[in-house]
């Protein structure tokens, strides 16, 4: 959520970055909604000091033996009108507050201008593509040649976008998962926590799922405030929901392996086959909570990490910093990596790097205690996949791939893969 001060006191600008991500921005029903606020207070201001003057005349009056009955019925017609403005007070302040949870993050000055994709900015490109001298298969054709992949069956059992994996490639998934918490909490730093899968509307609206993406998500029917996890991000985002924290413990970094549901609501039929678009899939999640002043360099940092995924895994891959057009709800700015993926000839997002800034921290009441003294600030909040499991898996079985349909194991994987699991 954005600082509203900040949003009333700079209307101009708030409303040119935010029509970088495209389209018009109408900031006037905010502007007279706090005009409103702000004469209802004046007005029970001025109601109050009037109160306060008549009953300095009722005790003067009391005193001098005076009739002060009706007087005391102004001071009641007062307190009345008082009340009745003090919940219209509230009434406008949960109007500002629910307009200001529809705006979007203002886009960090780093960030291209754009309308879409298109126009993203390729930062680097890691490793080389590898060079086949036979026909490529996709996932779907290798996991169906090792009967490894059935999504046959997952539609028989739940619908469409849902896949069953057997043998080795329930095994790879294993794998990956362990690999990728092993890296981030040993190597990285990270802490592993093991969240709930099932997440309140409170811990959705924190994050910036709500209220504007409620189509995507799946809900339960019984209670109906709960909604099965999109990602990671919102249970361990909300770790601290309502917490100050103190700086020295700051950073506060988090690596949490959680299943993810989503509806794909807007995604009109794209990438149907396969595993990169799916209802249910597996992730591993970084989340940190830092000082305002070290959020950039953090984000350089976690991205890092997230890169390290691939490398470690030999498979070729890009950055891109995506333009304002293209940016999420709740992000400042965000880094793709997308991964190469043989059957298309291209690259695919595999992992999204963002700085949220303090955007999701004042929508859940995150805040640290300087050290130094002086009032609780809202700390920034950044999220990266680390990375989403299932695309890792499929781009694994199209770059190792054989000319027979099989593939080979990344060197990296290999301890996971032979070694007992659970």
């Amino acid at each position: 959520m954005l600082d509203l001060k900040y949003v009333l006191a700079n209307l101009d600008a708030v409303r040119c970055r935010l029509e970088c991500r495209g389209g018009d921005v109408d900031l006037e029903p905010l502007r007279r909604l706090d005009e409103q606020r702000k004469a209802t207070i004046l007005e029970v201001e001025q109601l109050k000091a009037r109160r306060n003057e008549v009953s300095r005349q009722i005790g003067a009056m009391i005193k001098a033996g005076e009739d002060a009955s009706a007087v005391r019925e102004e001071t009641r017609r007062i307190g009345e009108k008082i009340k009745a403005l003090d919940e219209r007070q509230k009434q406008l302040e949960a109007q500002l507050g629910a307009l200001l949870m529809t705006l979007p993050n203002l886009p960090h000055e780093s960030c291209p201008e754009g309308a879409d994709e298109s126009c993203n900015r390729e930062e680097r490109r890691w490793g080389h593509r590898p060079d086949f001298d036979f026909e490529v298969r996709d996932h779907v054709e290798i996991g169906e040649i090792c009967g490894i992949l059935d999504f046959e069956r997952a539609a028989r059992i739940t619908g469409a976008r849902f896949a069953v994996l057997t043998g080795q490639a329930a095994r790879l998934e294993r794998a990956l998962i362990a690999f990728m918490l092993d890296l981030h909490s040993d190597e990285h730093g990270y802490r592993e926590v093991l969240p709930p899968f099932i997440v309140g509307r409170k811990a959705l609206e924190g994050t910036g799922q709500l209220p504007k993406f409620e189509e995507d998500l799946f809900r339960l029917q019984q209670p109906d405030q709960w909604f099965l996890a999109p990602t990671a991000e919102v249970p361990v985002t909300n770790l601290h929901a309502g917490e100050i924290l103190d700086e020295s413990d700051l950073p506060r970094r988090y690596v949490a392996y959680t299943p993810c549901f989503r509806a794909e609501a807007g995604s009109h039929g794209r990438d149907v086959r396969g595993l990169i678009r799916q209802h249910q899939f597996d992730k591993v999640e970084l989340v940190t909570f830092c000082r305002p002043e070290e959020s950039y360099e953090i984000l350089e940092q976690l991205t890092a990490h997230a890169c390290q995924v691939l490398e470690r895994l030999g498979l070729h891959y890009r950055l891109v910093t995506l333009c304002t057009g293209d940016l999420g709800f709740s992000a400042a700015k965000t880094y793709d990596l997308e991964v190469w993926l043989p059957s298309q000839n291209t690259f695919r997002e595999i992992s999204s790097c963002s700085n949220f800034e303090d955007f999701q921290a004042r929508r859940a009441g995150i805040r640290y205690r300087p050290e130094g003294g002086g009032k609780p600030r809202f700390v920034h909040t950044l999220n990266g996949s680390g990375l989403a499991v299932g695309r890792t898996l499929l781009a694994i079985l199209e770059n190792y791939q054989n000319e027979n349909g099989t593939f080979r194991v990344p060197e990296a994987l290999e301890p996971y893969m032979h070694s007992r699991l659970g």
